[in-house]
């Protein structure tokens, strides 16, 4: 398990593609750089669109962890 200390939590559990990328999206928005956020997704596709979207807006892709059907990501707003 990672011992990255996140900022701010969001939750998408529940939530299919393209709800966690878009709710992910607006949260690191309102983010200051430096920040961390933890999303709790659900969707097997969420950490490699999320992985995508880091990539593409410069943002940081720190972890993914899997966990009993749930995947923790950390991003780091740039």
């Amino acid at each position: 398990m990672t011992d990255i200390a996140a900022d701010y939590e969001l939750d998408v559990r529940g939530e299919c593609c393209p709800y966690p990328l878009v709710r992910t999206k607006k949260q690191v928005d309102a983010l200051e750089p430096g920040e961390i956020l933890k999303i709790i997704a659900d969707d097997p596709v969420a950490p490699q669109n999320i992985d995508q979207w880091s990539k593409k807006s410069g943002n940081k892709l720190l972890a993914v962890e899997q966990q009993d059907g749930e995947y923790l990501i950390f991003v780091e707003k740039a």
